[in-house]
C-alpha cells in the first residue's frame, strides 16, 4: 500500500485519507508518495480510447485504493470532470493543450473540483469538519471556492494579494458567500502563503480542523498528472514509446510535480520546459545550483506566476534526491545532472509574454492569455536551442481562459476573447470580502473569532 511521507522526514508516514485531511505534513514539509506507482503494462495502449473520466479514474486508482473504492472514486471523477480537455495543433507537432474548459475556466478546476468531491466524501464518512484555507495568487481561489461551495462540513478562506489579481479573478471568489469568506492583503502571493503555513502549525489552531487546498496539498497534485497522460496519449504513439516535450508555465509548481508524477509513472516525456515569468528562481537554480527566493516576487502580468518562493519546489528537489524546508534552505542538494537532463528552466519576462501573445495570434490564429503565452514562448525558445528535436511532439499548457484578461488581449491582438458560459454575470455579481492587514497577529484573530465553536 502507498503510504505518504513528509519532505521534511520529521513525522511518521500516513495514509492518503490522512495527507489529504491534514495538507501540510506536522513538521511544516509536504506529503509524497511512496512508491510513486507504476502504470500497468498495455495501459498508454487504451489511454488513447478512455474518456477523461475514465482515465483519471484509472490512474487515480493507483493512488487512492485504500481510500476510496472503485466505485466511488468512478463516481467522483464522473462528477468532477463533466468539461472538455481540448488539444489544439498550433503548427507542425507543436499543441497547446487547452485546460480553461472547467466551471472557472482555469487548469485549477481539475485538481480543486476532484479534491472538493473527495473530502467531502471524507468529512461525511469519518464526522470530522474541516477548515480550508487557501492562499492564491489568481486561479486558485476561484477554483476551490466553486468546488468547495455548498460542500457541507467544509468551509473556507481564501487570502489574496488584492492589487496582483485580475477583475475577474476577483469576481470568481468574492460574489460567492456561504461557507466561502474571503480575505483581501495589501501583499504578495508569498505573504498570503506564509499565513497560511503558519497556521497550520500553531497549536492554538489545532481545534479548528485545518486543511489546506493549495498545492501543498497532494490531493491537489494527483489528479493534475492525469492531463498529461490525456494529451501525450492522444498526441503521440507513448505505448510505442515516443517521447513528448510538455511546456509548463509555473509559479507555485504544483502544475509541473503534476507532470513529473506522470513521468516517473511511465509516461515518455523528452523533457519538461519549466517556464516562469521574471520571478525566475527556478531557471537560475537549476543553472547554478544555488538557490535564492525573491523577495518580494515581481508582478509581472501572468499574475498567478508571481511566487517568489514555490512551496512544490521541495517536492521537486526531494524528487532528484535532495532535501529543502519549508523557507528554502537547501539541506541536501538533488541530483543537478540529472534535473538538467529532464527539466529545462526558462524565464519570460513581460516583453516576450506580450510577444509571444501578438505572434501566436498573427501567425497561427490562436489565442493565448499570460500564462499560456509563458509556456509557449518557454517551448519555442527550448526549441531554438534544440532544432534537432523540431518533430518531437510538444505540447504547452494553456492554464486559464483569455477572457479572464480582457484588457490585455484587447490592446495587444485587437480582439475580445468570447465570454465562456462560466464567467458570464461576474460584473454584475455583488462582492463580499474583508481587508486584512499582512501580519500573522490579524490573521489567527480572524480564524479565532469566526470559526472557534
Amino acid at each position: 500500500m502507498i503510504r505518504y511521507y513528509s519532505t521534511n522526514r520529521g513525522v511518521p508516514e500516513v495514509d492518503l485519507a490522512e495527507a489529504l485531511l491534514t495538507g501540510q505534513a506536522g513538521d511544516k514539509g509536504l506529503f509524497m508518495p511512496d512508491p510513486i506507482p507504476r502504470l500497468a503494462p498495455g495501459f498508454l495502449a487504451r489511454a488513447r480510447d478512455l474518456s477523461y473520466p475514465e482515465l483519471a479514474a484509472e490512474v487515480l486508482g493507483l493512488y487512492t485504493e485504500a481510500a476510496f473504492t472503485p466505485a466511488a472514486l468512478k463516481e467522483l471523477c464522473d462528477d468532477a470532470y463533466d468539461f472538455d480537455v481540448p488539444l489544439e495543433r498550433i503548427s507542425g507537432t507543436r499543441h497547446v493543450m487547452r485546460l480553461d474548459r472547467g466551471p472557472t475556466a482555469s487548469f485549477k478546476d481539475f485538481a480543486a473540483r476532484f479534491m472538493g468531491r473527495a473530502l467531502g466524501r471524507l468529512v461525511r464518512e469519518r464526522g470530522r469538519e474541516l477548515l480550508v484555507l487557501t492562499a492564491t495568487s489568481g486561479d486558485t481561489g476561484s477554483a476551490i471556492a466553486h468546488a468547495f461551495l455548498g460542500v457541507e462540513g467544509i468551509r473556507v478562506v481564501v487570502l489574496f494579494p488584492i492589487h496582483e489579481v485580475s477583475d475577474r479573478q476577483r469576481r470568481q471568489m468574492t460574489t460567492l458567500g456561504g461557507n466561502v469568506a474571503t480575505l483581501a492583503l495589501d501583499s504578495k502571493f508569498d505573504n498570503c502563503q506564509a499565513l497560511v503555513k503558519q497556521a497550520f502549525s500553531d497549536p492554538d489552531l489545532a481545534g479548528l480542523g485545518l486543511t489546506s487546498a493549495n498545492s501543498i496539498n497532494i490531493g491537489r497534485l494527483l489528479p493534475q498528472s492525469v492531463y498529461y497522460i490525456h494529451a501525450a496519449s492522444r498526441l503521440a504513439d507513448v505505448a510505442g514509446g515516443e517521447k513528448v516535450i510538455f511546456s509548463v508555465p509555473s509559479g507555485n509548481f504544483g502544475d509541473l510535480m503534476g507532470g513529473l508524477l506522470a513521468f516517473h509513472m511511465g509516461l515518455p516525456v523528452e523533457r519538461f520546459v519549466v517556464a516562469t515569468n521574471a520571478n525566475d528562481e527556478v531557471p537560475r537554480f537549476l543553472e547554478t545550483g544555488r538557490y535564492a527566493k525573491i523577495d518580494p516576487s515581481l508582478k509581472c502580468i501572468s499574475n498567478a506566476m508571481n511566487v517568489g518562493h514555490p512551496s512544490n519546489l521541495a517536492r521537486v528537489v526531494d524528487l532528484y534526491g535532495g532535501s529543502m524546508d519549508e523557507v528554502g534552505n537547501l539541506r541536501v542538494p538533488p541530483d543537478l545532472p540529472r534535473m538538467r537532463r529532464e527539466l529545462h528552466g526558462v524565464s519570460i519576462d513581460d516583453a516576450h509574454t506580450r510577444a509571444a501573445i501578438v505572434e501566436a495570434y498573427k501567425t497561427h490564429g490562436a489565442v493565448l492569455e499570460p500564462h499560456g503565452a509563458v509556456g509557449w514562448a518557454g517551448l519555442q525558445s527550448f526549441l531554438d536551442l534544440h532544432p534537432e528535436l523540431a518533430g518531437t511532439t510538444a505540447i504547452s499548457l494553456e492554464t486559464a481562459h483569455p477572457a479572464k484578461f480582457p484588457e490585455e488581449i484587447r490592446a495587444l491582438i485587437g480582439i475580445d476573447p468570447p465570454l465562456p458560459d462560466s464567467l458570464r454575470g461576474l460584473d454584475s455579481g455583488v462582492e463580499h470580502h474583508r481587508e486584512m492587514a499582512t501580519e500573522y497577529g490579524s490573521f489567527k484573530d480572524f480564524l479565532v473569532r469566526e470559526y472557534r465553536a
